[in-house]
């Protein structure tokens, strides 16, 4: 299997390749050659194939070449070692948990199989890599635990200093060991155009650079797995029955990971791509008009707040079209095909503390903030469209309500319970450091702590 970039100036790569580069070095992301097909077969074994085992047989075309089925096996087996639970809700509407995790987020998925998987490369390379990371809220925590203590490898996470939850910045912030944060007194874009500019500069080449963000493919493939998980569960989906996903989306790597299921064979009657008030993906959608959004809108969905998402350029070109890692659009998709796959919609902070309060209220489901995002755009899109009403629903929970107790306890007037991954973590020692929104800077720091 190969790898090209989405701005066409760079040579395809194998697996490892995009795993250890991370971004191409045109500053274009990867995207498989070929997207592999689930055939019948698989989907209908797919209803009672434990996860792991699932995965294993939708990766493995992903890295045929680089990772042997038994390597394979063994990275997916010591990833996925939690449940994946889908809540029944109202109807034929659930929620999948994919916060249970170690912690608590659906990053888990992801950042747990390239922790194995990178750290296998490295050891059989002999090489060491140094992973940059900007988050805006959950995936810091996932990538540093995936991470800690894996020899060779060292983790240096950026993170917008006012825009996070307390716990989550201390599940990050409190480890130690080959982790490093710095809290940046801007936006998460500006965190993450740091780290888009540092794998770019070749004043940096000899740190071997790598991405636990989005923008590396190894985030997108693993998550793919649990798209085809939960409707198999739900739906005849071996037969065609469609299924509807509703997916809060930021950087919208978790949407990719959708698309990519849908585009191999999954029968996706629509993705419900729902933002917070940063809607620049809806309005682009509407208008054909791209316009990013700086700075970021601040909402209580923080790990949302995206002004210009990477993965956007990757939907781009599953359609047809090319967009630069700036928001140019050097040719335009496919808009009508977008439009008939995606229905997106943008949910402003009241609407979101209002989903949280009447969910529980009817139908006595916890969700947090970017949890109710998702399944208020998940109400409106079954109202817009009443004919997809009898059609299995699938909204994603991405995170766990006891991340965000504030917000939650406010609206319910409950605590949510606390998950094992989280116990104790108010009472541990945090230590990071600080930056601001100045590139030299942010190279300073990387040439004299990392060469």
């Amino acid at each position: 299997m190969r790898y090209h970039s989405t701005n066409g100036r760079a040579l395809e790569v194998d697996l490892a390749g995009a795993l250890l580069a991370g971004q191409a070095p045109d500053r274009g992301l990867y995207l498989p050659t070929e997207i592999p097909r689930l055939d019948a077969g698989l989907l209908a074994r797919a209803r009672d194939l434990p996860y792991p085992d699932l995965a294993i047989e939708m990766l493995a075309p992903y890295a045929a070449g680089v990772f042997t089925r038994d390597e394979l096996g063994e990275i997916c087996h010591d990833a996925y070692d939690f449940a994946v639970p889908l809540e029944h809700v109202t109807g034929r509407a659930h929620v999948m948990r994919l916060d249970q995790g170690p912690t608590a987020s659906f990053k888990d998925f992801a950042a747990r199989f390239m922790g194995r998987a990178l750290g296998k490369l490295v050891r059989d390379r002999g090489q060491r890599l140094l992973i940059l990371t900007a988050t805006s809220g959950d995936t810091g925590s996932a990538v540093a635990h995936a991470f800690l203590g894996v020899e060779g490898i060292e983790v240096l996470v950026l993170f917008p200093r006012e825009e996070i939850s307390d716990r989550q910045r201390r599940q990050m912030t409190t480890l130690g060991d080959n982790v490093a944060t710095m809290a940046v007194d801007g936006k998460f874009d500006d965190c993450q155009a740091m780290v888009k500019r540092a794998f770019a500069d070749p004043d940096l080449t000899d740190l071997h650079l790598s991405s636990a963000n989005s923008i590396n493919i190894g985030r997108l493939l693993p998550q793919s797995v649990y798209y085809v998980y939960a409707a198999a569960r739900l739906a005849d989906v071996a037969g065609g029955e469609q299924v509807v996903f509703a997916v809060p989306s930021g950087n919208f790597g978790d949407l990719m990971g959708g698309v990519l299921a849908m585009h191999g064979g999954l029968p996706v009657a629509r993705f419900v791509v729902a933002t917070n008030a940063n809607d620049e993906v809806p309005r682009y959608l509407e208008t054909g008009e791209y316009a990013k959004i700086e700075p970021s809108r601040v909402c209580i969905s923080n790990a949302m707040n995206v002004g210009h998402p990477s993965n956007l350029a990757r939907l781009v070109a599953l359609y047809g079209g090319q967009m630069d890692e700036t928001g140019q659009i050097a040719d335009a998709p496919d808009l009508d095909a977008m439009r008939r796959d995606f229905h997106a919609t943008s949910v402003d902070d009241d609407e979101t503390r209002a989903t949280i309060g009447r969910v529980h209220r009817d139908h006595g489901v916890v969700l947090e903030p970017h949890g109710a995002v998702g399944w208020c755009g998940l109400e409106r899109f079954l109202a817009a469209e009443p004919d997809h009403a009898d059609l299995v629903a699938i909204s994603l929970e991405t995170a766990h309500p006891a991340k965000f107790p504030e917000a939650v306890r406010e609206i319910t007037g409950h605590d949510p319970d606390l998950p094992p991954s989280l116990e104790g973590l108010d009472q541990r020692d945090e230590l990071y450091g600080a930056l601001e929104v100045d590139y030299a800077a942010f190279k300073d720091h990387l040439q004299g702590e990392y060469r």
